[in-house]
């Protein structure tokens, strides 16, 4: 990947933590981290068509529950928050964990209600976003912070205690319309793809370079991810259908062609070809999302296919 941002020479995996109760969470929190994960993530909604916790508070339970493992947001919605609120919470849960939050953001939008219910205008999610970021980033690391922006409007005002990490959390940018590249390559510190195949994946990156070459960024690490759903099943039809059905469900559109292009579906082998791919893509971080037998997969994808991932590079 030439240009100003550098890719890790490591390769890292981690899981997503479900919220369906406090227990399930805190064994595959502590699970996950036994078993060698690098890192454990949590979606974000305010309101959505499933149930689901709030990422940042759930967060700071697994924080509690862990020691080492890196939390991360796949992906916080910034704009449904104000700022200064964000960097206070996350410069706390920061403290808190010792260090471990990777803050993924992202715009949203596929659920208006939520945008309606927040009083913010979809159409605004994305400048506010962008507005958002260099906020935060002054927050973290500035006392007496003045801002006047054409969404947000405040100061001078300290963010105290400030992060442990220095200038706070790294700020991975998801998405995979061409805004959300933009960002990624002008604000961020890494990216997480959706929905992407490796070979739009590499494409995704090229732009990424194109976007911080023009802005004129200094060589810095960046981080690579790439959000993947996943069904294991010995039979791939059987994991097909019941991941297409997972997230009709999750999403309430059909998803069938989706789920055939974009999942990790049937045995771990199978898996692992496709994780190669995204390896030779350029990515650095995989975060695998079970959509059935959360438990069991991780045990399975600890067993077959954590170790694979390790010898990609």
């Amino acid at each position: 990947m030439e240009g100003p941002l550098r890719l890790s020479e490591d390769m890292r995996c981690g899981v997503v933590v479900a919220g369906g109760s406090r227990d399930g969470v805190l064994a595959s929190a502590q699970r996950a981290e036994e078993l060698g994960f690098d890192s454990l993530w949590v979606g974000d909604h305010v309101s959505f068509h499933i149930p689901i916790l709030e990422s940042l508070t759930l967060l700071s339970f697994i924080a509690a529950a862990t020691e080492r493992i890196r939390l991360g947001t796949a992906v916080f919605l910034v704009p449904l928050r104000q700022p200064v609120t964000i960097a206070k919470v996350t410069s706390t849960l920061d403290l808190l964990s010792g260090g471990r939050l990777t803050l993924g953001v992202g715009v949203g939008g596929e659920f208006p209600p939520e945008f309606e219910a927040s009083g913010v205008p979809v159409s605004e999610r994305g400048a506010r976003t962008d507005e958002a970021i260099g906020i935060l980033r002054r927050l973290w690391s500035e006392d007496r912070v003045e801002h006047r922006g054409v969404h947000f409007d405040f100061g001078p005002i300290s963010i105290d205690p400030k992060p442990i990490q220095n200038g706070g959390p790294p700020v991975w940018v998801g998405g995979r319309r061409s805004p959300a590249l933009r960002r990624a390559g002008q604000l961020g510190d890494g990216y997480i793809s959706h929905m992407a195949s490796p070979d739009r994946y590499q494409t995704n990156l090229k732009a990424i370079q194109s976007h911080a070459r023009a802005a004129g960024r200094p060589e810095q690490e960046f981080g690579t991810a790439a959000f993947l759903f996943m069904l294991l099943d010995d039979c791939y039809e059987s994991a097909l259908e019941r991941a297409a059905a997972s997230l009709g469900h999750m999403y309430r559109t059909p998803f069938r062609d989706a789920a055939q292009k974009y999942c990790l579906l049937g045995k771990p082998e199978n898996c692992l070809e496709q994780l190669q791919r995204f390896a030779g893509a350029g990515c650095r971080h995989f975060i695998l999302a079970p959509l059935a037998d959360s438990a069991a997969t991780i045990e399975t994808a600890a067993r077959e296919i954590l170790p694979g991932i390790r010898d990609f590079c």
